[in-house]
């Protein structure tokens, strides 16, 4: 099944898309497809990225034929392709090696990037006073060059041009529509990472759009639309302002909406990744000693998804946890534990450790408890816990690796973006930022999600500009804006920096 995956969000996914998601064994998927929709739909397939072909052989034919391999198994096979499959995605060359083969396919449709980076930027790409036609082109050909195309004629063409992969030959296309008679004041609305955690939408015009594209440190993935007007202005208390989004890839996708909500710009920078723990063995055994404890504890999202998934991998469902009662930190754990399936007894109003310190540990002694964590993290629980007479064992369902550097395309696009505000949201991004972003993270405003990740700040010398009250997303975002509020009535005096 070819199947489009639209922008990026799951929730502009087809039902019908959900549907074969779900259904797979195994899914081929660009690399355009973000983690946030996989973990959105719960799929359990097989996840294989699109894999670069070897030399002299075209990259569609190269994942044709791997999509070949896979279906000879029996297997049920998704290409996921992002937007339509249809458009500007080699679909006839990885075609050719199933028709060849007699292997039947299906296609369903996806959301392509230029409705989804119209309907985000609030313009229409027809009207019957000036854009009676819709031109969707390619910035590039398939070796990355300029396409051969007759600007001239495409010029005079009445209506609206979507140009797609069309930030690096900005200067080519640009210029020889001019050549080619349209204004040069022509409007032109830029649509970047449509959906994205760090959407960004910009109005520009067709003689400035190379110059802006640079100077915005643009990246792909961006659509163009020429002869549209961007007609949304950013509003609310963070109106314009941009926020540095740190967390990692697949769980941004919240944070984002708050701070757009607000009328922040996002721009997601993963400080870390999210990757399975060095062995699954000792996790894989205390689930199948799960219906022996008395408490099992999840700290984090996951934590829950890490469980659940082994557990699902080993043929089995909550009945395998006989009468073990479950435990939480923070509504986003209990929220992920209830869409798997199973229900939270206990989540304490303070999310922290604390918390659950102030409700479990003065329970009957001797009862077991199960700790289902990160490969590194506070010890307070555990500790608290056995101090005062239970028996614990702790499990890592997950690692937090610190991504090592940046390079120098990502930084200069941070800096081109005009940061305001910077989201840290635990101990182990703080350090990872502090050691990436260096003296920049002394011009920003500092948001912390925490008092312990405030405390990692103020070891290497910096003073958060807010802390969330609520140690969750929505509080972040509130401590921000109620920041912002102070800011303005203030006369609009400039935010205190780290000095």
């Amino acid at each position: 099944m070819f199947v489009g995956a639209g922008p990026g969000a799951h929730d502009l996914l087809t039902v019908r898309a959900v549907a074969c998601l779900r259904e797979a064994d195994v899914i081929v998927h660009d690399r355009l497809v973000p983690d946030e929709l996989f973990a959105a739909v719960a799929t359990t397939a097989e996840r294989i990225p699109a894999p670069a072909p070897p030399a002299g052989t075209d990259r569609g034919t190269a994942v044709g034929q791997l999509l070949v391999e896979l279906a000879a198994r029996g297997r049920v096979v998704v290409r996921l392709k992002g937007g339509d499959s249809g458009i500007f995605s080699r679909l006839e060359e990885e075609l050719e090696p199933l028709q060849a083969m007699g292997i039947a396919v299906e296609f369903v449709p996806g959301v392509t990037a230029a409705l989804a980076a119209a309907a985000a930027a609030g313009v229409p790409l027809t009207s019957r006073e000036a854009a009676s036609s819709l031109t969707l082109v390619t910035g590039h050909d398939a070796d990355g060059k300029s396409p051969a195309l007759d600007f001239r004629r495409l010029a005079s063409v009445p209506g609206t041009i979507a140009v797609y992969m069309g930030v690096e030959q900005a200067a080519h296309w640009s210029e020889a529509l001019v050549a080619g008679g349209l204004d040069p004041a022509t409007p032109v609305t830029i649509v970047g990472q449509c959906s994205w955690p760090d959407e960004r939408i910009a109005a520009s015009t067709l003689a400035r759009c190379a110059t802006d594209l640079a100077a915005g440190g643009w990246l792909p993935p961006a659509v163009l639309l020429v002869g549209q007007a961007c007609r949304t202005a950013p509003s609310g208390p963070l109106a314009n302002a941009g926020v540095l989004v740190t967390r990692p890839a697949g769980q941004a996708d919240g944070l984002a909406a708050l701070v757009r909500a607000a009328g922040g710009r996002c721009v997601h920078v993963p400080l870390v990744t999210i990757a399975p723990p060095a062995s699954w063995e000792p996790l894989d055994e205390a689930i199948a000693r799960a219906d022996t404890f008395d408490w099992i504890v999840f700290a984090s999202v996951n934590g829950v998804r890490g469980f659940v998934q082994r557990l699902r991998a080993a043929g089995r469902d909550g009945r395998a946890l006989g009468t073990a009662r479950l435990a939480v930190i923070g509504p986003a754990t209990r929220d992920a534990l209830e869409s798997s399936g199973l229900v939270a007894d206990l989540a304490p109003d303070d999310f922290r450790s604390e918390g659950l310190v102030e409700v479990l540990a003065d329970g009957r002694p001797g009862s077991r408890f199960l700790l289902v964590r990160a490969d590194r993290g506070r010890e307070l629980l555990r500790q608290t816990l056995e101090a005062r007479g239970h028996v614990v064992e702790e499990v890592t369902a997950y690692r937090s690796v610190p991504v090592e550097r940046l390079d120098e395309r990502r930084l200069a696009a941070v800096d081109a973006a005009g940061i305001e505000w910077v989201t840290v949201t635990s101990s182990r991004i703080a350090e990872t930022a502090v050691r990436l972003f260096g003296p920049r993270m002394r011009r920003w405003r500092i948001a912390s999600l925490s008092p312990v990740t405030t405390a990692t700040l103020r070891r290497h010398g910096l003073e958060p500009a807010v802390e969330a009250r609520e140690a969750t997303m929505a509080g972040l975002v509130t401590a921000m804006v109620s920041s912002a509020g102070r800011v303005e009535s203030a006369g609009g005096a400039p935010a205190a920096r780290n000095a």
